[in-house]
């Protein structure tokens, strides 16, 4: 619209008309030639085939998978692993282990490559003995919580160099499974301020340990009372809502989400039922099985974990939390860092592109 403005004795008067018609814009020189959304082929070309390829590549080479856990002795922690895997892949499994209880926090990784139907993954399993222990527990996460930047901060002393590794080793944290005790409760100031710090660095998965010891009704009560804890402190496990790509991603996670915390129950022994070998705990009054979802949420977590998010959670390490930690080390690449050497130089090499 244009404003043509009327002078004269009379009072001032401001009249609307309409511009000139225009023809439409020429396009762009550079811009694309317009097409149908989905141009029909005449014949296979084989863009499909590209699946097959990166499947090929993934057996041959394998992927990695780094998962922590967290909780105090003697919530099945080592045994939930086991059981994960279906191996003896938990630090107690290793030969010459030896049970006691250390006096500060210690943070143990165990690595194994796992295969299955010609895929490979190394599997690192990192636990931490002597969490929530202590008489005193103040500050007992500040342990971890270093760990896991120092694994981001190895990732990004690589992933900085000129000539740098074609493969640069993963050893960043892509899911914690925090075990949260069958109380029947409210969660514990301990667990809430861990949490409270873990969920801004990496992907928190909370279950209930040992589920067998409450029953369907306490088990109930205390995952409600768990998730009205997490939403009035603001702490946001995996799957984040505000990671969900689509409307299909977010029904999916929508449904997990209803259940979290998962309450499980671990065993690394089969026993005879109705004739098949499952695995469970045997008690005076029957077999818990574990992999049953009328008896324990299980199967939940280990299809979180393994089965249909296990892709999701690396790509929310690296994309979310690992490119935070970098976009804040980078930000102050100009300043000392630890040892006094600057980020930007490393084991002698220059600086690629900070």
């Amino acid at each position: 619209m244009f404003l043509v403005v009327e002078s004269s004795l009379e009072p001032l008067r401001i009249v609307m008309e309409e511009p000139p018609a225009r023809g439409p814009l020429p396009p762009p020189p550079d811009a694309p030639t317009p097409g149908p959304a989905d141009r029909e082929l005449f014949g296979y070309v084989g863009i499909e085939a590209v699946l097959d390829q990166m499947r090929i590549k993934t057996m041959k080479t394998g992927f990695e998978f780094n998962i922590m856990v967290v909780g105090q002795s003697g919530l099945g922690k080592s045994t939930m692993v086991n059981t994960l895997f279906k191996s003896k892949v938990s630090r107690k499994s290793c030969p010459g282990y030896e049970e006691r209880i250390p006096k500060t926090v210690q943070l143990l990784s165990v690595t194994h490559v796992v295969e299955e139907k010609g895929v490979k993954m190394k599997l690192t399993v990192t636990d931490t003995p002597g969490f929530g222990d202590q008489i005193n527990n103040q500050n007992c996460w500040e342990p971890i919580l270093e760990y896991i930047n120092e694994q981001y901060e190895r990732y990004l002393r690589e992933e900085i160099l000129i000539n740098r590794k074609r493969k640069i080793p993963d050893t960043r944290v892509h899911a914690c499974v925090y075990f949260v005790p069958p109380t029947g409760h409210w969660l514990r100031p301990l667990d809430l301020e861990f949490m409270r710090r873990l969920n801004k660095i990496t992907n928190v998965v909370p279950v209930i340990a040992k589920a067998d010891t409450l029953t369907l009704e306490e088990r109930a009560e205390f995952k409600q009372r768990i998730q009205k804890d997490l939403k009035a402190h603001g702490i946001h496990v995996y799957p984040q809502e505000e990671f969900d790509d689509d409307s299909d991603d977010r029904l999916l996670n929508d449904k997990i989400r209803e259940k979290i915390p998962f309450a499980v129950v671990g065993a690394d022994k089969e026993h005879q039922v109705n004739g098949k070998k499952v695995l469970g705990r045997k008690t005076k009054w029957g077999i818990i099985e574990v992999e049953n979802p009328a008896h324990c949420e299980f199967p939940l977590l280990r299809d979180l974990l393994i089965r249909s998010h296990l892709q999701d959670l690396k790509d929310i390490t690296h994309n979310v939390h690992y490119e935070r930690y970098r976009m804040f080390r980078l930000n102050e690449s100009n300043l000392p860092a630890k040892g006094g050497e600057r980020l930007g130089s490393v084991n002698g090499e220059p600086e690629s592109h900070l």
